[in-house]
C-alpha cells in the first residue's frame, strides 16, 4: 500500500542555505525554521553599498546569491579585505553590539541577502535561549578563530 498523501516537507532555498552554514550548524531542523522565519530578504544591485564603514551595525547579512566586496579605508586608498559569495555571511559582530562598522560592504554583482537584525536576535535570546545560546557560541568560536588568525598573520609578518 502506497501512502501518496504523505509528502516530505518542502525546504526553501534559503533554509537549505542556512542548514549548510557554520553559524547554524548546531541547530535542529525545527530551530532552523524558527531562524528562517526571523530573517528579512533584501536585494542589492551591482555596485550598491550594503553598509558603509563607520555606520552603526544593526544586522548580520547572509549571502543567498551574488558576490560582495569587503573593504576598509586606508591612507593610501581602499584596502580590499575579502570577496564573499553565496553561503557566506558578514556583519556578525552587529548581533553582539552596536559599535560602528569596521568596513564597507558593496555588492559586486546583483545580490540577494537574508538579514538577521540585532533586535530580532535579542528577542530570540529572551524567547528561545537555547537557540540564542547555540548561535552565540558559534559567533564566539568564529571570532576566536579570526583573532587567532590575525595574531598568526602578525607573527608571520614580524618574522619576515
Amino acid at each position: 500500500m502506497t501512502l501518496t498523501w504523505i509528502r516530505q516537507p518542502v525546504t526553501s532555498h534559503r533554509l537549505q542555505r542556512l542548514s549548510g552554514m557554520s553559524l547554524f550548524s548546531t541547530l535542529s531542523p525545527r530551530e532552523l525554521k524558527i531562524i528562517d522565519g526571523m530573517l528579512h530578504n533584501r536585494h542589492y544591485l551591482a555596485n550598491e553599498i550594503i553598509f558603509d564603514e563607520g555606520e552603526e551595525g544593526q544586522a548580520l547579512y547572509i549571502i543567498l546569491s551574488g558576490i560582495v566586496c569587503i573593504s576598509r579605508r586606508r591612507e593610501h586608498g581602499d584596502e580590499m579585505i575579502a570577496e564573499l559569495g553565496a553561503g557566506n555571511f558578514f556583519g556578525d559582530v552587529a548581533l553582539l553590539d552596536n559599535s560602528p562598522r569596521s568596513a564597507q560592504v558593496k555588492a559586486i554583482e546583483n545580490c540577494e541577502v537574508a538579514v538577521f537584525f540585532r533586535a530580532d536576535f535579542s528577542s530570540l535570546l529572551e524567547t528561545n535561549a537555547v537557540i540564542g545560546y547555540k548561535i552565540s557560541l558559534e559567533l564566539a568560536r568564529l571570532n576566536s578563530r579570526r583573532l587567532r588568525d590575525s595574531l598568526d598573520a602578525n607573527s608571520r609578518s614580524e618574522v619576515l
